[in-house]
């Protein structure tokens, strides 16, 4: 497994590097949205859907979205998409707050709109975050990477207290504590070296905080889905890593909040 882990992250890294930092215009359009296609055939699946050419024409119609999104839609109009998620992620909080370990808990037909919500707000979200700078992008990266970092380690040295038990036993409090932590001393950082102060800084610095927090609900929620399902990973597209939701589940959340407050606070 680790052999399989390492041998994937060589060879997906330096696609990721070249999506990110390629003077091209659509590389990583291509890249994200070949993930998220991805995503929804493994959300299809999660749902319980079991027919292959049910689950494609959930794909297709996923890709279809995305052309409407592109070539009807304004960029005001595209920032809408952000707010109407916000609807369903808060749903999806208020689960994971009531789960308590039982079956049957999503009904496909809302469930099937929600990967719309959840997928949709996030393509479009990391596409516009590089096209204000691979520096933004990457700063949204490193708020996701450095939760999940901090709550590993803080996790496995002080973890005493479950966060959500009933989703994903493996995560504690303790744990969300460090991640939060370390992501805000990233933050500190980053709003220094762009000599934030005052209300500016204080918007910055909250908004990267819930832009972790939402992260964290990302991956709670997902965890929820595969209980649901009894299974461990969302796909097998990446050997020893899983399925592309499971690479991008706090990234679906964080990347269109943080993006949200940039387009209500008029950037940084």
């Amino acid at each position: 497994m680790l052999k399989q882990r390492v041998l994937t992250a060589l060879v997906l890294l330096p696609i990721v590097l070249l999506a990110i930092f390629s003077s091209r215009s659509w590389p990583f359009p291509l890249f994200t949205t070949f993930i998220v296609l991805v995503g929804s055939w493994e959300w299809s699946a999660l749902m319980g859907w079991t027919r292959p050419l049910a689950r494609l024409v959930y794909v297709l119609l996923t890709a279809l979205a995305m052309l409407l999104i592109l070539s009807l839609m304004r960029p005001w109009q595209q920032h809408l998409i952000y707010a109407l998620a916000l609807p369903g992620w808060l749903w999806a909080l208020w689960r994971v707050l009531r789960y308590q370990g039982e079956d049957g808990v999503f009904l496909s037909a809302s469930t099937t709109l929600l990967g719309w919500a959840v997928l949709l707000p996030a393509w479009l979200a990391l596409n516009e975050l590089k096209g204000l700078s691979a520096a933004w992008l990457l700063y949204v990266f490193a708020l996701v990477w450095g939760a999940d970092t901090g709550a590993y380690f803080v996790g496995r040295r002080f973890g005493r207290h479950k966060l959500a038990p009933a989703v994903s036993p493996g995560k504690s409090l303790e744990g969300a504590l460090g991640g939060l932590v370390l992501t805000f001393l990233i933050a500190v950082a980053v709003a220094v070296s762009r000599h934030l102060a005052g209300l500016h800084l204080l918007a910055f610095l909250l908004l990267s905080m819930l832009t972790v927090c939402a992260s964290i609900l990302g991956d709670l929620f997902e965890s929820l889905l595969k209980r649901q399902r009894g299974v461990k990973d969302s796909g097998r597209i990446f050997p020893g890593h899983g399925g592309a939701l499971d690479r991008i589940d706090s990234l679906t959340s964080a990347a269109p909040i943080f993006m949200l407050g940039w387009i209500l606070l008029g950037g940084f």
